[in-house]
């Protein structure tokens, strides 16, 4: 796991756009899983920047609220379009999001799974953190070998998305999302938080045990995982500066 400490959030974004801009330039068909939320905006405004040809490129986004219409302003079919797709020339039938409408959750959810293989797995899993270490929408407890499917979300989960509903009673308690082992199975995972609010929980995820109390753990087990981070949210690491010692000395191979 190669931890990545910014000055700020716009630092970190920057690094993260230049990961996945290099993946795009040297393999033009990569698969790449996507991520939702306030923390990959900056991210997604990074790409859009860098004009890069998404003709051939193919995404999964990991998770989708169940019951809301891909219409719904606040659903990931609608963030994804607004925030990112529409911004650039990626085609529509290669962009894939879980269905949370779907009559048959457990139908879709093993489709999903049949359509990333099919694909060839994804090249490069970008991910948020919860402030409880949730990763996708595998909350606390979920099993570390999961598939896609449908979970239900805490009350901690609802109320750090309360501000996009417009109060915690408007969010919806469950949602479609990809298992830890879907995404364990990514060639490279890129992690990003920020803010003082995931510092717990980055901590925990990097230096604490691996354990399914904080899902996002497991990324200890991946061989090829990147975190990029702001300096509050790498507050409450033990080994910051040695992280930051490691990033400043690489050798001039392994530099972004």
């Amino acid at each position: 796991m190669e931890i990545i400490i910014q000055p700020d959030p716009a630092a970190a974004a920057e690094i993260a756009a230049r990961l996945i801009a290099r993946l795009i330039r040297e393999k033009p068909g990569a698969v790449l899983g996507l991520a939702t939320g306030g923390t990959p905006l900056r991210l997604y405004c990074e790409l859009v920047k860098m004009k890069l040809d998404w003709r051939k490129i193919t995404t999964f986004n990991l998770d989708e609220y169940a019951g809301l219409p891909s219409q719904h302003p606040q659903s990931y079919h609608s963030f994804m379009r607004e925030k990112f797709f529409r911004h650039i020339n990626i085609a529509g039938n290669n962009t894939h999001i879980p269905n949370g409408m779907a009559k048959d959750i457990p139908a879709i959810c093993e489709r999903y799974e049949k359509k990333i293989r099919a694909a060839g797995g994804i090249d490069l899993q970008l991910l948020g953190i919860g402030t409880d270490g949730h990763i996708g929408f595998n909350e606390p407890s979920s099993s570390l070998a999961s598939r896609t499917r449908i979970k239900t979300l805490t009350p901690r989960t609802r109320r750090d998305n309360a501000r996009f509903f417009g109060g915690e009673k408007n969010v919806p308690h469950h949602a479609v999302t990809m298992g830890i082992g879907t995404i364990l199975e990514a060639r490279h995972c890129l992690l990003l938080a920020f803010g003082r609010k995931k510092a717990r929980a980055i901590a925990a995820a990097a230096e604490g045990p691996v354990t399914a109390r904080n899902p996002a753990s497991v990324l200890q087990m991946h061989p090829k995982v990147t975190v990029c981070l702001d300096a509050a949210a790498a507050s409450c690491l033990e080994m910051k500066k040695y992280y930051r010692w490691v990033y400043e000395n690489k050798p001039d191979w392994q530099n972004i």
